[in-house]
């Protein structure tokens, strides 16, 4: 025995000098370039890469999902016979996803920075606050007496944490891009990059935009230099003349995505959570609901029979009989009321329904794509001017869209990059797209009308064919116009031969709501409703794609296998 353990000692010796030979004879790659050898940095090579990046940090309100495959679309009977979300095999990639609904303080503070930046009381502003205001008047009933809604649900402090409603698509949309916004200049600003005063000083003419200081970061804050190169870290950098590192870049890896609502894929996966009941990828059973099991009630031992989520129980019964029996709410609750799902996300069913980015259409295309699957892609780039440089909005160039119910809202804010169609010539012999606007892709067009001819379409000088009113998605056209002295006029298009209420901007909402029967609280079940209208149902919740790995680093280990 003691011969083997004399034998051994050689062999480490010679191993270590063999490793020591290689490891002179080779180069080591840590700190320089793979492709061209340069190091990292050097005065004479230039490149400097991000060397020292971990993961993406998540955002205030978020929890991460980790992506993977599920069966999206009722795996229950399907008794309502609306066959629109039948069974399909997805994949979702990794992201993030708020634990509640944005509440009705999220959005009051995005109201109060509007107001202070775009004061309403200037004409040239009024409509950009009214704009993005909820309709309280979604709580009023004809036969019910709701006013105590109306007149305090969204500003009262009793009403602080419970879900928004009254915002339409438009305006959650809208509320996610200045999240972004906000969330990036206190990142900038904790890193000494800019002005420490910077938020003080916004203003109509001198806001911060992400996407604008990634892509011209001069005109950010009104082209004020002195508040993008305000910081600390901006002025030492400066002082080196290292003009690369006045600004930070995308390649910094420190700005976050944008916050947006997250896609119907995303969202029915993220509910059903099946995170809590997977085993070496072996389902046990099919789920039902966010939580495990068959039933809305808790079977736990100190929680039997409480509800498990906020819905219309019956004809006449929102909550229950009142005692410890009661749902909690009648209305809408306040957040994190009930137990999270596997993901750690609140209300996935309950509460209030939410908005999510698809365009609605009765199938999932999955025969076309089953990977981060989403229908509403539109295309657009950049729009530049004649230098060469971006083209940011401005005080003066604000465009306003009239929607189809007469509220007007600000398409973009100064500070934001104008965005334009793809060309042609951007589009020639793409093979993955071949338009800027796809929203109706393979759904809608000539060939699957059942009207179609291969010779029976005629095409006017606008585009529109002498047979439009026989496409597939034949829904009503309403018009709303002003004149000249900014008067609404509305029209209601009454033709008995429109076929649906489907088009193209009538978007996928999910889960069910405070106003819903249990039937409506499975992940799986998808309505639609207009983009630019609201109720007292619908809310939203915002998510955040993940850039780099699909798991967090640390993950837990997998569960070790027991025999039975």
């Amino acid at each position: 025995m003691k011969m083997n353990g004399l034998l051994k000692l050689p062999i480490a010796l010679l191993a270590c000098v063999l490793a020591f030979s290689c490891s002179k004879s080779g180069k080591d790659y840590k700190n320089s370039s793979r492709a061209t050898g340069w190091k990292f940095g050097d005065k004479q090579g230039g490149f400097q890469p991000n060397t020292n990046y971990q993961e993406q940090e998540t955002g205030p309100g978020l929890v991460f999902i980790e992506g993977g495959t599920f069966t999206m679309g009722r795996v229950q009977d399907d008794v309502m016979h609306d066959w629109n979300n039948t069974p399909n095999q997805q994949h979702v990639q990794s992201f993030y996803m708020d634990e509640t609904e944005v509440t009705n303080l999220m959005y009051l503070e995005y109201l109060d920075w509007l107001k202070r930046v775009y004061p309403p009381i200037e004409a040239n502003y009024k409509n950009i606050y009214k704009g993005a205001l909820p309709d309280t008047l979604v709580w009023r009933n004809r036969l019910g007496f709701n006013e105590v809604m109306t007149n305090n649900y969204l500003r009262h402090p009793a009403y602080a944490n419970y879900p928004v409603v009254g915002v339409n698509w438009i305006q959650a949309n809208a509320f996610s891009k200045w999240r972004t916004d906000r969330n990036n200049e206190r990142i900038l600003l904790e890193e000494s990059v800019i002005a420490k005063d910077a938020p003080s000083q916004a203003s109509a003419g001198n806001t911060f935009n992400t996407e604008t200081y990634l892509n011209a970061p001069t005109q950010v804050y009104g082209g004020n230099t002195e508040i993008t190169q305000g910081g600390k870290s901006s002025s030492k950098n400066a002082k080196k003349n290292d003009s690369t590192g006045l600004y930070i870049q995308r390649k910094d890896g420190l700005l976050m995505p944008q916050y947006r609502l997250p896609t119907e894929v995303e969202w029915e996966y993220a509910a059903i959570g099946l995170v809590g009941i997977r085993t070496y990828n072996i389902y046990r059973g099919r789920k039902k609901y966010p939580w495990d099991g068959q039933y809305t009630r808790s079977g736990k031992r100190k929680t039997r029979g409480d509800q498990l989520a906020n819905f219309k129980q019956s004809d006449g019964d929102y909550g229950g009989i009142a005692g410890w029996s009661d749902d909690g709410a009648d209305i809408t609750a306040e957040v994190k009321n009930y137990e999270p799902n596997p993901f750690g996300l609140y209300d996935m069913s309950g509460n209030v329904s939410e908005w999510v980015a698809d365009v609605y259409r009765p199938i999932v295309d999955d025969e076309f794509n089953d990977f981060n699957y989403y229908r509403g892609n539109v295309y657009t780039k950049n729009a530049i001017n004649e230098d060469g440089t971006v083209k940011v909005v401005t005080i003066d160039s604000i465009v306003f869209d009239t929607l189809s119910n007469g509220k007007i809202v600000a398409r973009d804010l100064p500070g934001e990059i104008v965005q334009t169609e793809l060309t042609d010539d951007e589009t020639y012999l793409r093979t993955n797209f071949s338009k800027s606007d796809n929203r109706n892709f393979r759904d809608g067009d000539r060939s699957s009308t059942r009207y179609y001819e291969s010779f029976g379409f005629e095409d006017d000088q606008d585009g529109q064919s002498e047979n439009d009113s026989r496409r597939m998605y034949n829904s009503p056209i309403h018009s709303v116009t002003a004149d000249s002295t900014g008067q609404i006029a509305r029209s209601y298009d009454e033709s008995r031969t429109r076929t649906t209420l489907i088009d193209d901007n009538v978007r996928v909402y999910k889960g069910g709501s405070w106003k819903d029967r249990e039937y409506w609280l499975d992940p799986a079940q998808r309505r639609y409703f207009p983009q630019d209208m609201s109720t007292d149902y619908i809310g939203f919740r915002n998510a955040m794609s993940r850039v780099g790995s699909k798991s967090l680093k640390g993950k837990d280990k997998r569960p070790t296998h027991t025999k039975n």
